[in-house]
């Protein structure tokens, strides 16, 4: 709980010196920037509560769960009135857009080739938390480590922060990483010195993520329509894909990043230092078929501690299905799907059929009478 004790010059000086600490030791755990906010989700809460009457959260039903714990950190957490918010890049790889051209592979969204990031971040997080309470034993310090795991808005956070500036694409974008970064926080009592250098946004006129989007899903800017969304459709929907949206989906089978990729700020994005984020199993440059014929057990083994395992090997086989479907007219592809027309799941024999159906459109074209 807060000490409130800590007034004096002398403390004062303590908490700065603190919190100079902490960024030290935030940089030492592999995070490339940290910084202290006092929190203000007022405006952001509005945001949130208009885009949940909007219904553009689609199933996905506990971003309206809660309550008011997203916006009083103080509910989530008794007694926090600061947050720390720290960044961790992950780019590892550079094939994006040679995978995105090729229609015979399968594009996986870049933040889940490695490790599972939630693993790792809330481990140097808990580290960190470990460190502020040594430093003040006498305290009875309230604090909680985050990571995409809880009800917390860490966007409007981190931009609060100073981490960045939420885009027009809705993610949070640094004038010297990109957005090719995770985030992560720790809730706490302790009233440390804040940081007030807030980025000013800097998407000015350009419109390039939103005109890239291949399915359409931003209505309009710093709006994302997670309906449309692929990241949505391939790894949050447990329902079939909407057949309008699936030529569109191209070869992208976990997530999407063509708003990351074409955004002009990423240019600046620099490879991740983390080994764990190297690209396991050949994901970064993966053939759809060599994919889509992994069994359960294969799926199990080559998934291990990754992020894609979450969502099983029903939906990884519908979102390669859609990604062979809209793969150039191949025989061998249109074998390959028949072998799993008869497959026991009816989510994963729908959107086969629809693939087996694209095929046979595509070679009966090429197919001289």
């Amino acid at each position: 709980m807060p000490d409130d004790s800590l007034h004096s010059d002398a403390d004062s000086e303590k908490l700065h010196n603190l919190a100079k600490k902490i960024k030290a030791w935030g940089e030492s755990l592999g995070f490339q920037q940290v910084a202290i906010v006092a929190p203000d989700l007022s405006q952001a809460s509005e945001r949130l509560n208009k885009w949940l009457a909007d219904g553009f959260q689609g199933s996905m039903g506990w971003m309206a769960e809660h309550g008011d714990k997203r916006y009083k950190v103080d509910k989530l957490v008794d007694h926090t009135i600061r947050v720390i918010s720290v960044r961790m890049d992950y780019l590892a790889d550079d094939k994006m857009i040679a995978v995105l051209k090729n229609d015979n592979k399968a594009y996986i969204s870049r933040y889940a080739l490695g490790r599972d990031y939630h693993k790792l971040i809330r481990k140097r997080l808990a580290q960190l938390v470990t460190k502020i309470q040594q430093e003040l034993p006498q305290l009875e310090l309230s604090q909680r480590p985050f990571v995409d795991s809880a009800p917390v808005m860490e966007k409007p956070l981190a931009e609060q922060a100073g981490l960045g500036w939420i885009g027009k694409n809705t993610l949070l974008l640094n004038n010297e990483a990109g957005s090719w970064f995770f985030l992560g926080e720790i809730y706490t009592s302790l009233p440390l010195p804040t940081d007030t250098s807030e980025q000013t946004n800097r998407c000015g006129n350009c419109r390039a993520c939103l005109k890239v989007c291949p399915t359409d899903a931003f209505p309009e800017p710093y709006v994302l329509d997670a309906r449309k969304c692929i990241s949505y459709l391939t790894i949050e929907s447990k329902e079939a894909i909407p057949l309008a949206l699936r030529p569109l989906m191209g070869n992208r089978v976990f997530g999407c990043d063509d708003c990351q990729i074409i955004c002009p700020w990423n240019r600046f994005a620099s490879q991740s230092k983390e080994d764990d984020f190297t690209p396991r199993h050949n994901l970064d440059n993966p053939d759809l078929v060599t994919l889509f014929n992994w069994d359960q057990d294969e799926f199990l083994a080559n998934t291990e501690g990754s992020p894609i395992r979450r969502i099983g090997h029903e939906r990884w086989l519908r979102n390669l299905a859609v990604g062979l479907g809209n793969a150039g007219g191949d025989s061998s592809i249109l074998q390959t799907l028949e072998k799993r027309a008869d497959d026991p799941s009816p989510l994963v024999r729908e959107h086969v059929q629809w693939a087996i159906e694209r095929q046979r459109d595509k070679l009966a074209d090429i197919t001289p009478e």
